[in-house]
């Protein structure tokens, strides 16, 4: 695993505010990211879907509805109402994490199973060490294949 991940360690804490963490993912272009205590244990995830669920409330069952049309004001509004609010009250938890010594299709089962696409790799100690995401493994297959 660890020659397959990133080492990123782009993190947030609990106490992190909404749009602070909207501003970190967009300008590092993730799609999420882990979050973490104060000694890097890796203590909840929170990704771009958590928000948009937070923001738009049942968005996901209504979007198989052909009539529905989110409206942009109540986006704006809704997204208004928790941006002052922390990371905490919206990220994943516990989160789902592997040890840097897993197995790379044990990962790739993870990912499909839990229908996400970044996960935190952690140490022994259950620290940040970085992160792998579908691209990463896709990536290292086809150069182990070729």
């Amino acid at each position: 695993m660890s020659d397959v991940m990133v080492r990123d360690l782009t993190a947030v804490t609990p106490d992190e505010t909404i749009e602070n963490v909207l501003k970190i993912m967009s300008s590092q272009l993730l799609s999420g990211v882990p979050v973490v205590s104060e000694d890097m244990r890796v203590i909840g995830f929170i990704g771009e879907d958590d928000i948009v669920k937070a923001v738009v409330p049942g968005y996901f069952s209504l979007l198989q509805s052909a009539s529905f049309l989110p409206d942009i004001n109540q986006l704006f509004k809704n997204l208004n109402l928790i941006k002052d609010k922390p990371v905490s009250q919206f990220m994943r938890s516990p989160a789902l994490v592997v040890n840097e010594n897993a197995n790379l299709m044990h990962v790739a089962d993870l990912m499909i199973k839990n229908n996400v696409r970044v996960i935190a790799v952690v140490d022994d100690f259950g620290r940040l060490v970085g992160v792998v995401n579908r691209m990463n493994i896709l990536q290292a297959v086809a150069e182990r294949g070729t």
